[in-house]
């Protein structure tokens, strides 16, 4: 394990800086909301549905601005994380937007394939590839950004672009100033976490050193939802750990029941809730007397509150934080925060099939 107030040892495991790009977020979100809002939409129109397509890092920025934007958007949004579209996505009254950040991935552009062929309104978010190439044959929007690094990495592009989209459509009051002010409450955050803090210093390197050889599992309700997911990816992506989510109220009437067994292992267990004065009063109940049932059974507990004046400055500091603390995570695990040879083995194997 590393020290990890040792942030000089960061870089030599840290080679391709992912620790540079989780920086450069708030710039990130800022930028692509503009670049979207000045981008061609081309002959899309306002639908009666939103499906957006995409897997991992290109999907989680649609979950998030569905969860944000779900109380005012007139209109269903699904995030689909699969070959083909369902049924029901049929048509010009329904818009698929596929997002991937290579614009090669074989799932979204099986949904491509389908948005086409049962008529919807299409256009494709990405860095180029298979994907804009496709849209460009067929003639829809093929929104492009510039980013090098992790897919995981681009979500400030992928919920920026789609934002812009979304608020150029007529589906959500999101604006520059909103997204501003987002970004500038992550670099406000920013100084308090930085890796050149000590731990006693640096809530995300204290909170990263409780999930060292422990078992995550991440809860949230409401618009928090998909952040919990992003740990959850963030801890096993980038730490190479092994972590889960869980949403309130929905795991009151399950996962609850399960605190019973195996007791031996649950000293091994660390269970983080995401907190926001935004939450429903009741899931804000929930949590509490949730977290007070998971101690009396031996399970260790922690929270973490999100800071910001709004519920999307609190959305982007929550996640922010969560980035950080995957990122000292992996550092004191000692593994590269951007290499995920599983997942590229099993890309190998299924090209061979």
């Amino acid at each position: 394990m590393l020290d990890l107030s040792e942030y000089h040892a960061f870089e030599e495991i840290d080679q391709l800086d992912m620790y540079g790009h989780i920086r450069q977020l708030p710039d990130q979100l800022e930028g692509a909301f503009r670049q979207g809002m000045q981008m061609s939409l081309g002959h899309i129109s306002k639908p009666k549905a939103v499906v957006i397509a995409g897997m991992g890092g290109s999907a989680i920025g649609a979950d998030l601005l569905a969860a944000y934007i779900s109380d005012e958007c007139p209109l269903p949004v699904v995030v689909w994380r699969d070959y083909d579209l369902p049924a029901w996505a049929n048509g010009r009254d329904v818009l698929v937007i596929v997002s991937s950040h290579s614009g090669n991935t074989e799932e979204s552009l099986s949904a491509f394939e389908a948005a086409v062929a049962q008529g919807c309104q299409v256009m494709t978010i990405s860095t180029g590839g298979k994907l804009s190439q496709r849209a460009n044959q067929v003639g829809a929007p093929a929104w492009l950004f510039d980013h090098s690094g992790a897919p995981r990495s681009a979500v400030g592009h992928s919920f920026g672009l789609l934002a812009a989209c979304f608020s150029r459509l007529g589906l959500a009051q999101v604006s520059e100033q909103d997204i501003a002010s987002a970004a500038n409450a992550m670099r406000a955050q920013e100084g308090e976490i930085k890796k050149e803090n000590q731990p006693s210093h640096n809530p995300a390197k204290r909170l990263a050193g409780q999930l060292i050889g422990r078992w995550v599992m991440v809860v949230a309700s409401g618009f928090l939802v998909p952040v919990a997911r992003r740990w959850k990816c963030q801890i096993s992506e980038v730490a190479k750990a092994w972590g889960q989510f869980e949403f309130l109220p929905e795991m009151d009437h399950n996962t609850l029941a399960g605190i019973c067994n195996p007791a031996p292992l649950f000293s091994n267990l660390m269970v983080l809730f995401l907190e926001s004065q935004f939450e429903h009063d009741r899931n804000r109940i929930r949590a509490e007397l949730t977290r007070e049932l998971m101690m009396v059974e031996g399970i260790g507990t922690d929270a973490f509150r999100a800071s910001g004046d709004s519920r999307l400055e609190q959305l982007w500091t929550a996640l922010h934080f969560g980035d950080y603390t995957s990122y000292y995570l992996a550092m004191a695990y000692r593994v590269d925060p951007t290499a995920i040879p599983t997942i590229d083995q099993l890309k190998a194997s299924m090209r061979d099939e």
